[in-house]
């Protein structure tokens, strides 16, 4: 027998006795079991029916494939921010690294934008949107977490109060919520009130989690201890730029092709005021203050090209 095939069984024995595990046990379970398939790995066939349309506009399998797929990129970003939070130790060649990815995710993002922005039949979706009250993209909730691991969360806050609080106390001030709010009557949208019964206790808990271990803090404590880099400053800014300005341009541009009209706006399927909520001049969110100067930050959302290096 090969000596590096003798080497690996010899792993392979050492792995399961350390577990209490016979190893011919799993051998001949390998010997029975079929090979893997590309269409098993990534179950296929499950993945494919999960597009259900809601009415017989050929255009709506497009918005909801469309949705899905932005989820999934959401999942992968959450996925990069939860290994800069724990990682030990944590490095800026790792962290520009994380960075680099979350860039392209949402550069990505932004340019698939254009599957909604002119993908599809305007009559089509003015009409197969009216079966989808009141959901709305407002009420993703990965989103919501991927702000809420990036920053502190005093910095998704509008008109908090300044005095200490608890983040259970903080949460009504998120500067999402005033966006979800009913455009005649001023109260919460039934989108919003769904989405806090359904998810407000773990965001809230989630915030908790995050407060001394979210992208912000973690850089902060490599500022401290001497060992930040100009790759990573400029990596912060570029991913700060990307998510609350380029992304968020990319959906108001959207919203505009679709819901603007003269001599008034339709409404979004969530009652939600998508004209002062979507952009980001209005909404002013950012999450590494620290690194933008005071004149970037008060022409925050009115510029579309990339951040300088400082």
């Amino acid at each position: 027998m090969h000596e590096s095939l003798t080497d690996k069984l010899n792993q392979l024995e050492q792995k399961f006795a350390a577990m209490g595990q016979d190893m011919a046990s799993y051998l001949e379970g390998l010997l029975q079991a079929d090979y893997l398939t590309y269409w098993d790995y990534i179950h296929l066939e499950t993945l494919l029916s999960l597009q259900n349309p809601k009415t017989a506009y050929p255009d709506e399998l497009i918005f909801v494939t469309y949705h899905q797929i932005t989820e999934l990129y959401f999942k992968l970003i959450l996925h990069e921010i939860d290994q800069i939070a724990h990682a030990e130790p944590l490095t800026a060649d790792f962290f520009v690294a994380r960075m680099g990815r979350l860039n392209r995710y949402f550069t990505l993002l932004e340019e698939s934008f254009s599957v909604m922005i002119t993908g599809m039949e305007r009559d089509q979706f003015l009409k197969f949107r009216m079966a989808l009250l009141p959901s709305s993209g407002f009420q993703s909730v990965q989103f919501r977490q991927i702000e809420i691991v990036s920053t502190d969360f005093r910095n998704l806050l509008i008109a908090a109060p300044e005095e200490p609080a608890y983040i259970s106390d903080l949460y009504e001030f998120m500067y999402w919520k005033l966006g979800a709010t009913e455009l005649a009557t001023q109260q919460k949208t039934l989108t919003l009130r769904q989405f806090d019964q359904h998810n407000s206790s773990h965001l809230i808990r989630l915030a908790e989690d995050y407060q001394f271990k979210n992208v912000l803090h973690r850089y902060q404590k490599l500022e401290h201890d001497g060992q930040s880099t100009s790759e990573l400053v400029t990596a912060l800014r570029e991913y700060d730029w990307r998510v609350n300005v380029r992304w968020k341009l990319a959906h108001l541009r959207s919203a505009v092709q679709y819901l603007h009209k003269q001599p008034e706006d339709i409404r979004a399927t969530g009652g939600t005021n998508w004209q002062t909520y979507l952009p980001p001049r209005q909404q002013q969110i950012v999450f590494f203050p620290e690194l933008w100067t005071e004149d970037e930050l008060s022409n925050w959302g009115q510029s579309t090209s990339p951040p300088e290096p400082l």
